[in-house]
Protein backbone atom coordinates (compact mmCIF):
# COMPACT_ATOMS: atom_id res chain seq x y z
CA UNK A 1 0.00 0.00 0.00
CA UNK A 2 1.30 3.42 -0.82
CA UNK A 3 0.57 5.97 0.81
CA UNK A 4 0.82 9.74 -0.48
CA UNK A 5 0.70 11.75 3.40
CA UNK A 6 0.40 15.06 1.92
CA UNK A 7 -3.07 14.15 0.02
CA UNK A 8 -4.22 12.53 2.59
CA UNK A 9 -3.69 15.56 4.54
CA UNK A 10 -4.93 17.97 2.58
CA UNK A 11 -8.28 15.78 1.39
CA UNK A 12 -8.78 14.68 5.26
CA UNK A 13 -12.05 15.90 6.85
CA UNK A 14 -14.23 15.09 9.65
CA UNK A 15 -17.13 12.88 7.86
CA UNK A 16 -20.41 13.35 9.55
CA UNK A 17 -22.58 11.47 7.64
CA UNK A 18 -21.66 7.78 6.64
CA UNK A 19 -22.99 5.17 4.20
CA UNK A 20 -24.90 2.88 6.73
CA UNK A 21 -25.42 0.00 4.43
CA UNK A 22 -21.49 -0.03 3.74
CA UNK A 23 -19.69 -2.69 5.11
CA UNK A 24 -15.93 -2.30 5.27
CA UNK A 25 -14.05 -5.53 5.11
CA UNK A 26 -12.31 -6.70 8.12
CA UNK A 27 -8.96 -6.90 6.39
CA UNK A 28 -8.56 -3.52 6.01
CA UNK A 29 -9.10 -2.16 9.27
CA UNK A 30 -6.64 -5.17 10.35
CA UNK A 31 -4.21 -3.09 8.77
CA UNK A 32 -5.72 0.17 9.52
CA UNK A 33 -4.92 -0.69 13.17
CA UNK A 34 -1.99 -2.97 12.33
CA UNK A 35 0.12 -0.19 10.91
CA UNK A 36 -1.41 2.55 13.81
CA UNK A 37 0.22 0.19 16.18
CA UNK A 38 3.82 1.11 14.92
CA UNK A 39 3.48 4.70 16.03
CA UNK A 40 5.66 5.62 18.45
CA UNK A 41 4.94 5.74 22.03
CA UNK A 42 7.09 6.61 24.94
CA UNK A 43 9.45 3.88 26.14
CA UNK A 44 7.72 1.60 23.74
CA UNK A 45 5.26 1.03 26.07
CA UNK A 46 2.29 0.77 24.08
CA UNK A 47 0.08 2.28 26.09
CA UNK A 48 -3.51 2.29 23.69
CA UNK A 49 -6.18 0.31 23.38
CA UNK A 50 -8.39 0.07 20.52
CA UNK A 51 -11.77 -0.62 20.99
CA UNK A 52 -13.70 -1.73 17.68
CA UNK A 53 -17.22 -1.55 18.36
CA UNK A 54 -19.44 -3.70 15.76
CA UNK A 55 -22.56 -4.60 17.84
CA UNK A 56 -25.22 -2.83 16.04
CA UNK A 57 -27.20 -2.82 19.68
CA UNK A 58 -23.96 -1.61 21.36
CA UNK A 59 -23.59 1.19 18.91
CA UNK A 60 -26.95 2.56 19.29
CA UNK A 61 -26.88 2.56 22.82
CA UNK A 62 -23.33 4.92 22.56
CA UNK A 63 -24.91 7.34 20.48
CA UNK A 64 -27.51 7.90 22.56
CA UNK A 65 -24.77 8.75 24.71
CA UNK A 66 -22.94 10.61 22.12
CA UNK A 67 -25.72 13.23 21.66
CA UNK A 68 -27.42 11.05 19.42
CA UNK A 69 -24.57 11.64 16.56
CA UNK A 70 -25.55 9.74 13.46
CA UNK A 71 -22.00 8.65 12.36
CA UNK A 72 -21.63 6.31 15.85
CA UNK A 73 -23.76 4.19 14.12
CA UNK A 74 -23.80 4.86 10.38
CA UNK A 75 -20.10 4.69 9.83
CA UNK A 76 -18.77 0.88 9.62
CA UNK A 77 -16.54 1.16 12.30
CA UNK A 78 -16.76 2.86 15.50
CA UNK A 79 -13.09 3.07 17.29
CA UNK A 80 -12.83 4.14 20.78
CA UNK A 81 -9.49 5.39 21.31
CA UNK A 82 -8.13 4.32 25.50
CA UNK A 83 -5.12 4.85 26.89
CA UNK A 84 -3.65 2.34 29.38
CA UNK A 85 -2.58 4.42 32.51
CA UNK A 86 -1.18 1.70 33.77
CA UNK A 87 0.61 -0.09 30.65
CA UNK A 88 3.90 0.77 32.14
CA UNK A 89 4.00 -1.53 35.09
CA UNK A 90 2.08 -4.53 33.44
CA UNK A 91 5.02 -7.07 32.62
CA UNK A 92 7.43 -4.15 31.16
CA UNK A 93 9.87 -6.50 30.30
CA UNK A 94 7.54 -7.31 27.16
CA UNK A 95 8.11 -3.78 25.66
CA UNK A 96 12.16 -4.57 25.14
CA UNK A 97 12.03 -8.25 24.69
CA UNK A 98 13.62 -8.15 21.38
CA UNK A 99 16.57 -6.53 22.95
CA UNK A 100 19.54 -7.74 24.75
CA UNK A 101 19.37 -8.39 28.19
CA UNK A 102 21.42 -5.39 29.30
CA UNK A 103 19.16 -3.03 27.57
CA UNK A 104 15.87 -5.03 28.56
CA UNK A 105 17.00 -4.45 32.03
CA UNK A 106 18.34 -0.85 31.41
CA UNK A 107 15.00 0.19 29.65
CA UNK A 108 12.76 -1.26 32.27
CA UNK A 109 14.59 -0.03 35.50
CA UNK A 110 13.89 3.61 33.46
CA UNK A 111 10.14 2.93 32.60
CA UNK A 112 9.55 1.95 36.74
CA UNK A 113 11.40 5.43 37.73
CA UNK A 114 9.63 7.51 34.83
CA UNK A 115 6.06 6.34 35.64
CA UNK A 116 5.88 5.14 39.54
CA UNK A 117 3.89 8.22 41.62
CA UNK A 118 3.73 10.19 38.20
CA UNK A 119 -0.12 9.59 37.67
CA UNK A 120 -0.12 12.97 35.86
CA UNK A 121 2.88 11.77 33.08
CA UNK A 122 1.17 8.45 33.15
CA UNK A 123 -2.38 10.25 31.64
CA UNK A 124 -0.64 12.77 29.61
CA UNK A 125 1.53 9.86 27.92
CA UNK A 126 -1.91 8.02 27.38
CA UNK A 127 -3.39 10.79 25.53
CA UNK A 128 -0.42 11.68 23.65
CA UNK A 129 0.49 7.98 22.08
CA UNK A 130 -3.42 7.76 21.57
CA UNK A 131 -3.05 11.04 19.41
CA UNK A 132 -0.48 10.22 17.39
CA UNK A 133 -2.58 6.45 16.69
CA UNK A 134 -5.68 8.46 15.63
CA UNK A 135 -4.18 10.71 13.60
CA UNK A 136 -2.61 7.57 11.85
CA UNK A 137 -5.39 5.84 11.28
CA UNK A 138 -7.46 8.63 10.04
CA UNK A 139 -4.40 8.84 7.21
CA UNK A 140 -4.48 5.61 6.67
CA UNK A 141 -8.43 5.54 6.41
CA UNK A 142 -8.06 8.44 4.06
CA UNK A 143 -5.52 6.86 1.49
CA UNK A 144 -7.60 3.69 1.69
CA UNK A 145 -10.64 5.65 0.00
CA UNK A 146 -12.51 6.04 3.59
CA UNK A 147 -13.93 9.14 5.20
CA UNK A 148 -13.17 9.16 9.32
CA UNK A 149 -14.84 11.43 11.92
CA UNK A 150 -13.13 12.14 15.13
CA UNK A 151 -14.85 12.91 18.18
CA UNK A 152 -14.81 13.47 21.43
CA UNK A 153 -18.42 14.92 21.90
CA UNK A 154 -20.03 12.21 24.11
CA UNK A 155 -21.00 11.26 27.86
CA UNK A 156 -16.99 9.64 28.44
CA UNK A 157 -18.59 8.07 31.81
CA UNK A 158 -21.51 6.36 30.00
CA UNK A 159 -19.33 5.33 27.28
CA UNK A 160 -16.91 3.53 29.38
CA UNK A 161 -19.38 1.92 31.36
CA UNK A 162 -20.90 0.51 27.73
CA UNK A 163 -17.53 -0.99 26.79
CA UNK A 164 -16.37 -2.05 30.22
CA UNK A 165 -13.80 -0.47 30.54
CA UNK A 166 -11.10 -0.97 33.00
CA UNK A 167 -10.70 1.38 36.22
CA UNK A 168 -6.84 1.71 35.60
CA UNK A 169 -7.93 2.93 31.49
CA UNK A 170 -9.42 6.41 30.26
CA UNK A 171 -11.48 6.58 27.15
CA UNK A 172 -9.53 9.23 24.67
CA UNK A 173 -11.50 9.65 21.72
CA UNK A 174 -13.50 8.01 19.24
CA UNK A 175 -12.84 7.28 15.45
CA UNK A 176 -15.61 6.55 12.86
CA UNK A 177 -14.55 5.41 9.66
CA UNK A 178 -16.55 4.42 6.74
CA UNK A 179 -17.69 5.34 3.15
CA UNK A 180 -18.65 8.92 3.64
CA UNK A 181 -22.56 9.26 2.22
CA UNK A 182 -22.20 12.98 1.14
CA UNK A 183 -19.75 15.23 0.49
CA UNK A 184 -17.92 17.30 3.43
CA UNK A 185 -18.63 20.88 4.06
CA UNK A 186 -16.37 23.76 3.03
CA UNK A 187 -13.36 23.78 5.69
CA UNK A 188 -13.77 26.58 7.87
CA UNK A 189 -10.30 27.75 7.08
CA UNK A 190 -6.76 27.51 8.26
CA UNK A 191 -5.17 30.48 10.35
CA UNK A 192 -2.01 32.19 9.04
CA UNK A 193 0.97 30.09 9.64
CA UNK A 194 2.55 33.56 10.91
CA UNK A 195 0.18 33.30 13.83
CA UNK A 196 0.85 29.51 14.49
CA UNK A 197 4.37 28.88 13.57
CA UNK A 198 6.73 30.77 16.12
CA UNK A 199 10.64 31.18 15.70
CA UNK A 200 12.33 29.60 18.99
CA UNK A 201 10.29 31.60 21.59
CA UNK A 202 6.71 33.54 22.04
CA UNK A 203 7.04 37.07 21.89
CA UNK A 204 8.67 39.03 25.00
Amino acid sequence: MTLDVASAILNRRAIKQFDPAYAMPDSDMEKILDLARRMPTAFNIQNWRFVVVKDPDLRRRIRAAAWDQPQVTDASVLLVLCADLKAWEKKPGRYWENAQPDIQAVMTAAIDQYYRGREQVQRDEGMRSCGMAAGAIMLLAQSMGYGTCPMDGFDFGAVGALINLPADHEIVMFVAIGKPAAPPKPTGGVLPRAELVLNDTFPA
